[in-house]
């Protein structure tokens, strides 16, 4: 979970380029990478769900063939390029990504124009009660509705597990899409997530990993695990008593370093964390 304490001042400029996300990753890539000369396709689509019509970003490999799905969840700042250029580097590696806007409901885009100053007590209302309304029901209905047109897509392999990865508030939303599509759901991913995660709450996202089936790795910011030390542990001993494959650890960066555009994006850490999705992705999903 996102906060002002996490997240001081200016954290992220929605105006970041492609071109910067490319100088951003220069240098760092691994094999199999994006950036790496394979093509990818990228369209805007509209998702039907149960309460209207969500707007989202699709890519796959260019030609013909079918590949695994992932869905994407975005942090609280919404969608916006960054994340665009993160899904595009994701489908050059083989698969067919879905990047939906979580508040559709509200605003097309992204939530807010411009840059995000969360020193701003408006922007930090606007998100916070944005983020609020993604509801344990909510987000279930959305999983399975972004998931289901992943699967009408014809470029997806509907005989391979999906897999589902979330930055921000978006860990807490990939466990519950992993609950709400046990069978479906083979890997998850999330990054800074947040305390959000595992909380005293009586429906933190961690208690519902045992109706699940997935494999997890979860990338956890130092100024998060300062802020709650217990979230680490809550996780380790929620996945060894579900008996789920997980990897659990905090990497040596504040909230929020995956995502370019930020003032906390750290480039060594985020090519790190690119580097286990990797090969989370390849051993569970293909």
């Amino acid at each position: 979970m996102c906060d002002e304490l996490i997240h001081p001042g200016l954290v992220e400029d929605l105006r970041f380029s492609r071109r910067t996300f490319g100088l951003a990753a220069a240098g760092a890539l691994t094999s199999g990478a994006a950036l790496a000369g394979i093509g990818v396709t990228e369209r805007d689509v509209e998702i039907k769900t149960a309460e209207g019509s969500a707007d989202g970003v699709l890519f796959h490999p260019e030609g013909k063939g079918a590949w695994p799905a992932v869905l994407i969840w975005v942090d609280i700042m919404g969608l916006r390029p960054a994340f665009r250029e993160m899904g595009k580097r994701l489908a050059a590696q083989g698969y067919v990504v879905l990047v939906p806007n979580p508040y559709y409901r509200t605003k097309r885009g992204a939530p807010i124009d411009g840059p995000v100053d969360f020193s701003n007590p408006e922007q930090r209302k606007l998100l916070f009660g944005l983020m609020g309304a993604l509801t344990p029901g909510v987000t279930q209905r959305d999983s399975e509705a972004f998931l289901a047109f992943l699967d009408a897509q014809p470029q997806t392999d509907c005989s391979k597990k999906a897999g589902v990865q979330g930055y921000c508030m978006g860990g807490g939303l990939s466990i519950r899409t992993a609950a709400a599509a046990p069978s479906r759901i083979g890997a998850v991913a999330t990054f800074h997530g947040g305390n959000g995660m595992a909380s005293d709450a009586p429906d933190s996202p961690h208690l519902l990993l045992p109706n699940t089936k997935a494999r997890y790795l979860m990338c956890l910011a130092r100024n998060d695990d300062a802020q709650q030390p217990l979230v680490k542990d809550r996780l380790k001993a929620a996945f060894a008593q579900a008996h789920l494959e997980a990897s659990v650890e905090v990497y040596p960066a504040d909230h929020g370093w995956c995502v370019p555009g930020g003032q906390t994006y750290d480039a060594s850490s985020a090519e790190r964390a690119w580097s286990a999705l990797s090969a989370l992705y390849k051993s569970r999903l293909a």
